[in-house]
């Protein structure tokens, strides 16, 4: 269950930011940055109360709002995604399941 409210907590997060980005244009985004950030750390909470620990939840919803919002950057508001920031993303990508494996032992 903890790992399905830090999915949530990724995907309200991912919307915040993108919603944030859409506000700078347009100021009647922000209600949507309030919401997707308030229901991001609600569920992130949630992960944590169900029992991930805080270094490996923290790791992945980081990583993957990076990894999302880069990507949905490059396609959503044409902004640049270079084979640099491509490799950053592996290496966050690479670090996390480091850390992760790294829990359980």
């Amino acid at each position: 269950m903890a790992y399905l409210f830090l999915i949530g907590a990724i995907i309200f997060e991912v919307a915040g930011t993108v919603s944030l980005r859409l506000a700078v244009d347009d100021k009647r985004w922000y209600g949507a940055v309030v919401v997707g950030y308030l229901v991001a750390f609600t569920m992130l909470a949630l992960t944590l109360a169900g029992g991930l620990p805080l270094g490996v939840a923290y790791g992945i919803w980081a990583a993957s709002g990076v990894a999302l919002t880069a990507m949905i950057g490059k396609f959503l508001f044409k902004e640049p995604f270079t084979w640099l920031m491509g490799l950053g993303i592996i290496l966050i990508i690479g670090g996390v399941l480091l850390i992760e494996l790294g829990a359980t032992h």
